[in-house]
């Protein structure tokens, strides 16, 4: 698959089928979270596969969207952030963010490129999260993402979401600023 095919066919799932994902298929996946960039080289990204049920009701629970637990796995991410702070300081939690999305969004292209779906679950009351996983108090839980493949429900249709338009949020040189400088020609 290509990366423009994976960008622009990416897409947000709340219906999964039942059968479960192959969990060596979502590590590969966890995998290539590895080759964002990350400030002075440090990986503060952990990565928690949860199959049990009763978890997984949990943090449905937990993220009070009941589509969650329809999943046959999640992958919750969480940042360790010791040592971005012990090397950035009061920049940490900022590169932390950054960090993470980056190491996410890889992620979501490769379950694209795997055949597998998610819908990313930012919404969560985060200590009952901690609880049900055993999750250190300063460590922050990032993001959790139910997966399995796509299952429409009977009758559904699906449309695609709407993508904006790329003149509503580019611009030149200053902020606002539609228009790009025309450039002399010059002769040689």
């Amino acid at each position: 698959m290509e990366l423009k095919e994976a960008i622009n066919n990416r897409k947000s799932v709340r219906h999964f089928s039942k059968k479960k994902p192959n969990w060596r298929t979502i590590v590969k996946c966890i995998d290539s979270t590895r080759n964002a960039p990350m400030a002075g080289n440090i990986f503060p990204l952990r990565f928690i596969i949860v199959d049990d049920k009763k978890t997984i009701q949990k943090l449905a629970e937990a993220a009070q969207q009941p589509f969650v637990a329809e999943a046959k796995c999640i992958v919750v991410v969480c940042t360790d952030k010791k040592m971005v702070l012990n090397a950035y300081e009061e920049r940490a939690e900022k590169f932390c963010r950054h960090e993470a999305g980056a190491a996410i969004e890889n992620f979501l292209l490769r379950l694209e490129e795997e055949g597998l779906v998610t819908c990313w679950v930012g919404y969560f009351v985060d200590y009952l999260v901690k609880e049900a996983l055993g999750i250190p108090e300063k460590v922050d839980v990032e993001a959790m993402f139910p997966i399995g493949k796509e299952s429409k429900k009977k009758g559904e249709t699906r449309k695609k979401a709407k993508k904006i338009n790329l003149e509503q949020i580019m611009y030149f040189n200053k902020y606002k600023n539609r228009r790009k400088k025309k450039t002399k020609k010059v002769n040689v």
